[in-house]
């Protein structure tokens, strides 16, 4: 008997309950984590144990997780990069400098709108949309 592995099964049950913003700040990684950290109160510190690796055209893609988990919930934030050296992450939407996905408990539309007024206030944030997972073609590849 051969199982299969059913992967898009897996990534709808890793976004089960998710919320995904994308932003676009053209600023690098650990000064935006030092604007979230410092002006809203988020702990992100980078997770080495989750970084992304892909490879695409005979080339090595690693791209760099922050992590940042809620005190009296089960609630992480986690923050990619959506670039590494030419290469995106979720290339539909390479406008889109970094992911954050909320997950591990329910996000209510008040928290999630907290959080985008929150990030439109910080210095070098051009934009912050929520991405519904219809749009993530290629959601598969933020699963850790």
């Amino acid at each position: 008997m051969k199982l299969k592995l059913d992967i898009d099964s897996l990534n709808d049950d890793f976004f089960a309950d998710a919320r995904l913003l994308g932003i676009t700040a053209p600023i690098k990684s650990y000064q935006f984590c030092l604007h979230l950290n410092k002006k809203l109160g988020f702990n992100f510190r980078l997770n080495a144990d989750f970084e992304i690796h892909l490879r695409k055209k005979n080339r090595n893609y690693y791209f760099n997780i922050y992590e940042s988990t809620e005190p009296n919930s089960f609630l992480v934030h986690y923050l990619y990069h959506n670039q590494f050296d030419g290469e995106y992450l979720l290339p539909e939407f390479k406008h889109m400098d970094f992911l954050w996905l909320m997950k591990g408990d329910f996000v209510d539309e008040e928290k999630c709108s907290w959080v985008k007024q929150a990030v439109k206030s910080i210095d070098g944030v051009q934009l912050i949309a929520e991405l519904t997972n219809e749009k993530i073609k290629n959601k598969g590849n933020m699963v850790f």
